[in-house]
């Protein structure tokens, strides 16, 4: 295995298609050649006999497919690409072309160090001399040229150079006729940035969404340009034409959408329709109307789904937006004039839809398009978006969840980039919450056919769903409830809680109360909740509450109506203690002594060329343009051995011991030095460029020695972290306006019962709770009715650390509380008992159970215990201690 596409690789945390297609160009630039005027035939015949799917360059040059669906990572993997070949093979020139202004503006920011998305994060070797970007719009400057006798800024002669251009910049065909400006002579240079492009040896071409480019005008200029390798990435590998697609024929990868949705890395895209339905018997109009709105309540549905989902996990609230695709201009125009119409949802999209038109060209067609790109901030009211034609403009967007095709969509090329607008994942990764993770075509009058297509191996569509069914026709909201404590603390009970007797009588007590419960979860590192009510915690926690409350209610200091915070305090942790459950957050870390170091390796000093540096530091005045030059020599201080300016360098880090890997140092250390003497002209320069570039040498050698670092444990050991957590809020979704039902009714008949909300409990500690099944109600009912001192809720996402598989994380249905026991409780399927994850998780639990057993025991608490319910065992004559003792899970 190529060691640099390994360590690349792990470096960017590539995907198994961005890694597959990284080790692919591996292979081609070990066979062919990559220089100018290489034989381009036996490079073809070379490339065919490992890679028989390509049959042509299909340009003047070597110039090679990857096709990877729609949300994979093209953009990435171009960085990839970049590092490998600079790091590899030593070249240092990249001409990145984009087919219009979006693109171009999103690879420019996607290429610029310190941006949420830079393409070669975690790469040592840039990270103290990232590549110098030249762009369409700075190339006039001369940045990009590497000639050493111009003072140009951003000089520097050995760093990667990535130009990015529009493809627009360098076609030959410019209106008018004039030559376009890249092509025009430079005062600079004495030539032409393009001719200059041109010349160079080592210029390496990649070129984004590369279905763009085969037009004759775009492709003149390419062969003009002359690099020794194009590398191609696109999503669609074919161009329309008359007699149908043509497909590339220097494909030498593909990683289609289907395998791209199987391998989870999109949204999984879905039909709907309605239930019971004949689009064929309703008028067009009328159809339209229904697609609109049955799009409107998929919408809605997924604006909640998001939020509880964000809620739960701890994660920014994703706004999503719906799309439809009209005829033409003015059928756009009537669904907008439809949309906004009293009758349709009361006029509550009014303001929220906006319509994007195909009459733009050029680049003010661009920058239509990219102001779509703001539909998805939270800021944005859009909500709808209606447009003509404008899929196929690299509209990147990750919040597009619902379409709504309003036109015949009989081109396979129109229906892929239509749905993959869509498919990008906002959360990077799916969520296993369906709506969440989905993408939805409203296609009543499609819906059969789109779902026989899905027959294709090739298809997109995976399956249908049906509105009624898989998506309520109610309106849904979000609900946060919170836990009974807090609203007792704060006198405000929640919907669905009966009404009791409100512990602190004045707003200010309730203030106080408020302000404790904060101040309590900076203790849950104590081992029980009840240590909260020894005497040095309340004073700690009457400190920090007097300080709060001092800040957030000076007017009622000094008064009659200021509390008793002590008195206050006291019962309010008296109260917290008693309305919730101790639950301990356990960890594993690694027990008695831990061991660490590097394996022998060689050091990789390929991609090194540093050269001398002038010991002295030019100043130039803005406003006389005098120059004064400051020697710097004296500063710098001088080691004994070459050597040492690189040791002294790696002992800073952290996880170097000079110690224990001061033989490795130095080796490591020497073979950089040889590396240097081998092309530097003598001892002083090769001491010049160890002190100006001790610090990027110290990096590139240490982030190679983390592919060889080790470290044992001697084994491992469970740490409580907290000996509790405060109950959280818990988010749920609901039908919009409807209340909670009593727990103790059956569902009504028709009702999903995941679907509603329930109260009417005394022993749970939240007011309102849900249910996914009707053996979880029927437990629910059973732990109301049983005797003795209970009280118990379902947690809520995040609540416990139970990994049960390779980072999984396991959420117990029940927690139980009763005067002498704990109890997590699990009742399922009967016939899914024996099923591997349901046990997996069952003995992951119960071991955790051993653990908190160890941690309450220790400090006076009550043992843990994990039940496993067959749900044919959940009946009203049955008791939670007849349960325990029949179906406590053992290891």
């Amino acid at each position: 295995m190529n060691r640099h596409v390994s360590a690349i690789a792990g470096r960017l945390s590539l995907r198994p298609p961005q890694r597959d297609s990284l080790e692919v160009l591996a292979r081609v630039a070990d066979i062919i050649d990559l220089r100018k005027g290489s034989d381009l035939t036996q490079a073809l015949d070379l490339v065919r006999c490992e890679f028989p799917s390509v049959t042509s360059f299909e340009r003047d040059f070597p110039s090679l497919c990857f096709a990877l669906a729609t949300g994979v990572g093209k953009t990435r993997l171009m960085g990839a690409f970049i590092a490998y070949l600079n790091l590899a093979r030593g070249i240092r020139n990249f001409f990145v072309l984009a087919p219009n202004l979006t693109i171009y503006n999103k690879l420019v920011a996607d290429f610029t160090p310190n941006t949420p998305k830079y393409v070669f994060q975690g790469i040592g070797e840039f990270a103290a001399r990232p590549p110098e970007i030249i762009t369409g719009d700075t190339y006039e400057s001369g940045r990009g040229v590497r000639q050493p006798t111009l003072e140009l800024p951003g000089f520097e002669d050995d760093r990667v150079h990535a130009n990015i251009f529009n493809i627009s910049k360098i076609n030959t065909e410019v209106r008018g006729g004039a030559s376009p400006r890249i092509k025009r002579l430079s005062e600079y240079i004495g030539q032409s940035y393009f001719d200059y492009l041109a010349a160079l040896p080592d210029l390496v071409l990649l070129m984004d969404e590369s279905h763009r480019y085969r037009a004759s005008a775009g492709v003149r200029a390419l062969n003009e340009l002359g690099p020794v390798l194009g590398l191609e990435l696109t999503a669609t590998p074919f161009i329309e034409e008359a007699g149908g697609q043509r497909w590339f024929k220097n494909t030498i990868y593909a990683y289609p959408l289907p395998r791209a949705m199987e391998d989870g890395f999109t949204k999984e895209p879905t039909v709907a329709t309605r239930a019971e339905f004949d689009p064929s018997s309703c008028p067009e109009d009328e159809l339209e109307r229904i697609k609109l709105e049955d799009g409107v309540r998929i919408h809605e549905e997924t604006k909640v789904e998001l939020e509880v989902y964000a809620r739960q996990n701890d994660r920014p609230v994703v706004k999503p937006f719906m799309l439809v695709v009209a005829q033409d201009v003015q059928h756009a125009n009537r669904i907008v004039a439809r949309i906004k119409e009293d009758d349709f949802f009361e006029g509550r999209y009014r303001e929220r839809v906006i319509t994007v038109h195909s009459n733009q060209r050029g680049e003010e067609r661009d920058e239509t398009v990219q102001q779509l790109l703001s539909v998805e901030n939270p800021d944005n009211p859009t909500e709808i978006v209606v447009h003509v034609n404008m899929l196929k403009e690299g509209w990147d967007v990750t919040n597009l969840y619902t379409i709504v095709p309003l036109r015949a969509a009989r081109s396979r090329t129109l229906v892929e980039q239509c749905v993959g607008r869509g498919l990008r994942l906002p959360f990077g990764k799916r969520t296993g919450v369906p709506p969440v993770d989905r993408l939805t075509i409203v296609a009543h009058d499609m819906f059969q056919a789109l779902i026989d297509e899905a027959n294709d191996p090739e298809s997109i569509i995976r399956k249908g769903v049906v509105i009624g069914r898989d998506v309520a026709v109610e309106r849904k909201q979000s609900v946060t409830v919170q836990p009974l404590v807090a609203a007792l603390l704060t006198g405000e009970p929640e919907p669905g809680a009966a009404r009791a007797p409100a512990p602190f009588a004045t707003r200010a007590e309730r203030e106080v109360a408020r302000t404790a419960l904060e101040v309590m979860k900076r203790f849950e590192k104590l081992p029980r909740s009840a240590d909260l009510t020894s005497s040095s915690t309340q004073a700690d926690i009457v400190r920090e509450v007097r300080a709060l409350y001092a800040t957030d209610e000076p007017a009622l200091v000094g008064t009659t109506e200021e509390p008793d915070v002590e008195a206050v305090v006291a019962k309010a942790t008296a109260l917290y203690v008693d309305r919730s459950i101790d639950i301990p957050r356990i960890v594993v870390v690694p027990k008695g002594a831990v061991t660490s170091g590097y394996h022998d390796f060689d050091l990789d000093t390929r991609g090194v060329r540093l050269q001398p540096v002038s010991k002295e530091i030019l100043l130039h005045y803005l406003r006389t343009h005098e120059r004064t030059r400051i020697l710097t020599a004296a500063g710098l201080g001088k080691e004994a051995r070459l050597e040492d300016y690189l040791v002294r360098g790696l002992i800073d880090y952290a996880d170097i011991s000079y110690d224990e890997q001061a033989e490795l140092l130095y080796k490591l250390a020497g073979q950089m030095v040889a590396h240097l003497e081998s092309y530097l002209a003598g001892e002083h320069e090769v001491e010049n460029v160890l002190q100006y570039h001790q610090r990027a040498l110290a990096d590139l050698i240490h982030a190679q020695m983390q592919a060889h670092h080790w470290e044992n444990a001697v084994g491992y050991e469970a740490v409580v972290s907290k000996g509790f957590t405060t109950l959280r809020p818990c988010s749920f979704t609901a039908v919009a306006g409807e209340a909670a039902l009593d727990f103790r009714q059956p569902v009504p008949p028709g009702r999903d019962i995941r679907a509603l909300l329930f109260g009417g409990f005394s022993r749970c500690l939240y007011p309102v709770q849900k249910f996914d099944s009707e053996p979880e109600r029927q437990f629910a009912v059973l732990l109301e009715d049983e005797p003795g001192d209970l009280k118990w809720f379902k947690p809520g996402t995040g609540q416990f650390q139970i990994e049960y598989s390779h980072g999984q994380m396991y959420e117990p249905d029940f927690v139980v509380e009763t005067a002498s026991r704990k109890y997590l409780c699990e009742p399922k399927r009967a016939s899914e008992l024996a099923d591997a994850e349901v046990q997996a998780k069952a003995r992951a639990a119960a071991l955790w159970c051993e653990r908190a057993t160890e941690h309450e025991l220790k400090h006076g608490g009550k043992p843990w215990s994990y039940l496993l319910i067959p749900h044919d065992r959940i009946a009203p004559n049955r008791s939670l201690a007849s349960l325990a003792n029949e179906f406590t899970f053992q290891q």
